[in-house]
């Protein structure tokens, strides 16, 4: 399995079968859980089960049995995404019961309730059923996420009405069993969103940042440029009211990334994961048994800026090998091959943009022998924007996803390349770009290049990274 050309090193994918959403992501007994959705019997979406990891540092997972099957009435056709709570030293996973009730109507009549799962040891899970009944006007139900506040529990819910569209729902309970409908957490004014998934609230600081995947959003130039999107609005939480101080955000602006969820570490840092792949994206893995990844873990922080950053779990560096440093690499109207390898890496670039005069410039990464095929991250001059380009790529995506240039003399690039992943980390985590990707070469090879002008890259840091399965 870990020989497969494009099964990850260090990411989180299924042995088999498929994944998307995380989901439950806890500390429960010494050891971080990462539950997803998983269909075991084949690389696609399907019957959806809760797939379960294991690890005691964030970087080495393991697997453990499936931890949710769809058995009940209430379940049986789907154990969609939900999240975990440990109260009384007993681990409850919420979860959404998806139920299809008429499949020849399009689009299908669905029903969907939250439901609650129990266990003492983190492995065995004993179902207690439907906690909570749908809304009348609602049908779309479902990704219920569950927090503590001062006096009670609270819990937030994607739901689409059948007249005013997406909403997010609160719930309350003093006991994680009954719950009772506190009001509408929060709505929108767009006419094109048509759901909001994943919803999440994060309190980070003196500030709360709620997060979801709103489906239907119209790409608008070089923003929403996904099937469907994941970000935040920044703002204050009080008594169980959510009140924004900034526009939406997207979290990442890569092809691939949908469905993060957030917990807190055991040393209180709010750490988020998401699914780093799309809905209808081609997914050649599948011809290998598998299909999706997650992202690493990511550190979350709010800046002076008021808008979130992430970065890599600090703990990813026990995973680096063989470290090598370039300083001062000038390069004029050409391309010079770095002989450094991307299949399994992480690459950190520090350019100088007092210096680089070229209209593009930047890396090619996990390219061929020839230089035929590569994904290209570089800047363009013209129009101030910093650019990730598959079209050069044999398989995957074929486009490009761009940010605008941040402010300053100094662009540092924080690149970590897997068997068939890239994720971006722009100046200490202001921007993010995940993408999957799926070259045919088995070289992987590296090269800086500039057109029409010069290329500075002050600094150039590449680690090999081991695998979490060794």
């Amino acid at each position: 399995m870990y020989t497969k050309r494009w099964y990850p090193k260090y990411h989180i994918a299924p042995e088999r079968g498929w994944l998307n959403d995380p989901n439950g992501l806890i500390y429960f007994n010494g050891q971080y859980h990462l539950f997803f959705q998983h269909h075991p019997d084949a690389p696609k979406w399907g019957l959806m089960h809760w797939g379960h990891r294991v690890s005691e540092d964030l970087v080495h997972w393991q697997s453990l049995p499936i931890a949710l099957t769809p058995s009940e009435p209430y379940d049986r056709d789907g154990c969609f995404s939900g999240s975990a709570w440990v109260k009384d030293k007993t681990l409850h996973l919420f979860y959404t019961g998806h139920v299809v009730v008429d499949d020849g109507m399009d689009p299908p009549i669905i029903r969907q309730v939250q439901c609650l799962a129990t266990s003492e040891d983190g492995v065995h899970f004993h179902k207690h059923g439907v906690i909570i009944e749908p809304p009348a006007g609602y049908m779309h139900f479902r990704d219920p996420k569950v927090w503590q506040d001062a006096t009670d529990y609270k819990m937030v819910v994607g739901a689409a009405h059948e007249t005013r569209g997406a909403e997010i729902l609160l719930y309350r309970s003093d006991d994680l069993i009954t719950w009772h409908f506190e009001r509408i957490f929060w709505q929108t004014d767009r006419a094109d969103i048509y759901m909001f998934e994943c919803p999440d609230l994060m309190i980070i600081g003196n500030d709360a940042v709620l997060m979801c995947s709103p489906q239907g959003m119209q790409a608008e130039g070089e923003h929403y440029r996904n099937l469907f999107q994941a970000g935040y609005w920044v703002g204050q939480y009080s008594d169980g009211i959510f009140t924004a101080t900034s526009g939406f955000q997207e979290l990442d602006r890569g092809h691939d990334y949908y469905a993060p969820q957030s917990f807190v570490a055991a040393d209180g840092r709010r750490i988020v994961i998401g699914w780093m792949d799309m809905w209808e994206a081609n997914m050649p893995s599948a011809a290998e048994g598998f299909a999706g990844v997650m992202t690493v873990p990511r550190e979350i922080e709010i800046n002076d800026t008021g808008l979130l950053t992430q970065n890599p779990i600090r703990e990813l560096s026990m995973l680096r090998s063989e470290p090598t440093t370039r300083t001062h690499i000038n390069l004029t109207d050409g391309m010079e091959n770095l002989y450094l390898s991307t299949k399994s890496a992480e690459i950190i670039c520090q350019i100088d943009l007092t210096q680089t005069t070229a209209g593009k410039a930047g890396l090619y990464l996990a390219a061929s022998g020839d230089f035929s095929e590569y994904a290209a991250l570089y800047i363009d001059q013209s129009c101030g924007r910093l650019f990730l380009d598959l079209s050069r790529m044999a398989s995957g995506s074929d486009d490009e996803r761009s940010i605008p240039l941040p402010m300053g003399d100094a662009l540092t690039l924080r690149i970590l390349m897997d068997a068939s992943s890239i994720e971006i980390f722009v100046n200490d985590g202001v921007a993010a770009l995940s993408s999957r990707i799926y070259p045919n070469n088995s070289t992987r090879a590296m090269a800086a290049f500039a057109n029409t002008g010069t290329l500075k890259i002050t600094k150039l840091e590449h680690s090999v990274l081991k695998s979490m399965h060794e």
